[in-house]
């Protein structure tokens, strides 16, 4: 299935992040509803918790963020505000909160000239993480970048959809917290200059619901010049979102589970009975934010032109088969593999069976977990990457699209699980660009990938151009062997297609 929250609701990653070191009082910079004062630490400056909107509580409860209140003695920004609620995923974070729309920013604690700006939105399936989870250290004392962390609404309170809050809005529901991370984007207009940012160059970026979200932002046309270039990872555009009838009956289920028959009485519930009831969600197409569902809306160019950085990861999969199987004591077995390929593809079963032969493989799970992220089908597949990286170069005048794929796979597990390996699964280039938070300290091999990476990416947001001196070149995408590898072994141009077997995917699909 092509829909974005169902496999994406699994992922906490956001919640094993750990935030910046605690650092003394600093600086204080005045935005446009108060001055906030925030921290030095070696050589950046930190403000943390933010307030970009009114806290969505109340009668705010489902609807669209409103401007945070003035005021006029500095805020205290040195530590991180509460996390949007939401129950605890991989990692010990929950969270009941619903004033949670913050956000952080950390820049050079020396410049001489107004820096790129790069906005974060974090991952966790739309229904867990936290931007005050990611310390962006690397990319700003590294590449001389500004970074803004966005909070947005999770879960039943960021993407309930029912008939009668889309009656009430006059506008589709359940896209509230796509409304919060656009909030952040015109706060970043408003506020980047005071923080040495340059509002008029500002690269989104985000990974897995992080990147999906990228998505919507590049497809909405409420986004035009509220940024300029865009990088995603391990999320592909060709991928559809929710439709609003399907969305309104998951609605409508969810409220009657609850013993609600409107949005009055749902206003009225706990938040820990909505966290408890939600079965997950993401955003919905059909309103002003998404009138189109993404692929649609890029083959007829109704999409913001910009510069893309966009990739995966070679074993994207094997996070989720850890998590289903091996995680919790129970791996694949070769009869469940062969039932589970049969139940997913019908009568094209036995051509699946006869390309992934169960031995050719370490493990019944890890042959599994290939298929999954070889098939296009599948939500963050590497045949549906190069999908969508042909849906933007395939216009008469094609945006640059830079593709890389991730193959480190010693790199430090995020989720480690004894005795599955995860090789180079969903989410484990995340320590790469941020500072490290889990898993066994880096080699020097890995510490210089990781500071190639950093630049590749702090460059494209420089220029909207990956390339610079003294890094491997990487090609613009124009076909499936213009993807970068970025790995121990190799960092230069390779095609996933022929690996990831996509000729053989494109004939069985109908």
């Amino acid at each position: 299935m092509k829909w974005r929250g169902l496999v994406l609701t699994s992922i906490g990653l956001l919640g094993l992040l750990a935030g910046p070191a605690d650092a003394a009082p600093g600086t204080v910079v005045r935005t446009d509803r108060g001055p906030v004062r925030g921290s030095v630490t070696g050589d950046v400056r930190s403000f943390q918790g933010i307030p970009f909107a009114a806290p969505p509580v109340g009668t705010l409860r489902w609807r669209p963020p409103r401007p945070a209140a003035p005021w006029r003695d500095p805020l205290d920004a040195t530590k991180p505000k509460a996390i949007c609620a939401q129950l605890p995923a991989l990692g010990p974070d929950a969270s009941e909160a619903e004033d949670c729309l913050y956000l952080n920013v950390t820049a050079p604690k020396r410049q001489h000239k107004p820096l790129p700006v790069m906005v974060w939105f974090h991952g966790g399936g739309f229904t867990s993480g936290a931007a005050s989870h990611y310390d962006p250290v690397k990319l700003v004392t590294k590449g001389d970048v500004v970074v803004v962390t966005v909070a947005y609404r999770l879960g039943p309170l960021g993407y309930l959809a029912t008939p009668g809050l889309t009656a009430e809005a006059g506008n589709q529901s359940g896209n509230y917290g796509l409304q919060d991370q656009l909030a952040g984007l015109r706060w970043v207009q408003r506020n980047a200059a005071a923080f040495g940012g340059n509002p008029g160059n500002v690269t989104i970026f985000g990974e897995s619901a992080g990147a999906s979200s990228v998505c919507d932002m590049v497809v909405s046309p409420l986004t035009t010049g509220l940024f300029h270039r865009a990088i995603g990872q391990s999320f592909s555009c060709a991928a559809d979102t929710l439709t609003p009838d399907a969305a309104h009956a998951t609605g409508t289920q969810f409220a009657a589970k609850l013993g609600c028959a409107d949005a009055a009485c749902l206003r009225g519930k706990p938040v820990k009975d909505l966290l408890a009831a939600w079965p997950g969600g993401a955003p919905v197409v059909g309103g002003r934010e998404l009138p189109l569902q993404p692929p649609d809306a890029i083959r007829r160019d109704k999409f913001q032109h910009v510069p893309l950085l966009w990739g995966s990861n070679l074993d994207e999969a094997r996070l989720f088969v850890g998590l289903f199987y091996d995680g919790v004591g129970k791996p694949v077995t070769a009869t469940q593999y062969e039932q589970i390929t049969r139940e997913t593809f019908g009568p094209a079963a036995d051509k699946v069976l006869a390309r992934y032969p169960v031995g050719n493989y370490s493990s019944p799970s890890v042959a599994l977990a290939t298929w999954q992220t070889d098939a296009p089908s599948q939500l963050l597949s590497t045949c549906g990457h190069l999908d969508s990286y042909k849906l933007f170069t395939a216009k008469p005048l094609p945006i640059p699209v830079y593709a890389y794929q991730f193959t480190d796979r010693t790199a430090p597990a995020i989720v480690d699980w004894p005795g599955f390996d995860e090789g180079a699964a969903h989410a484990f280039e995340l320590n790469y660009t941020w500072r490290q938070f889990f898993g066994k300290p880096m080699t020097p091999r890995q510490e210089s990938l990781s500071a190639t990476m950093v630049r590749y990416w702090t460059t494209f947001a420089h220029t909207g151009n990956p390339n610079t001196r003294g890094l491997p070149e990487w090609r613009r995408y124009t076909s499936d062997g213009d993807v970068q590898e970025l790995g121990l072994t190799a960092v230069a141009p390779k095609n996933p297609a022929v690996e990831s077997n996509c000729a053989f995917w494109a004939g069985l699909q109908p």
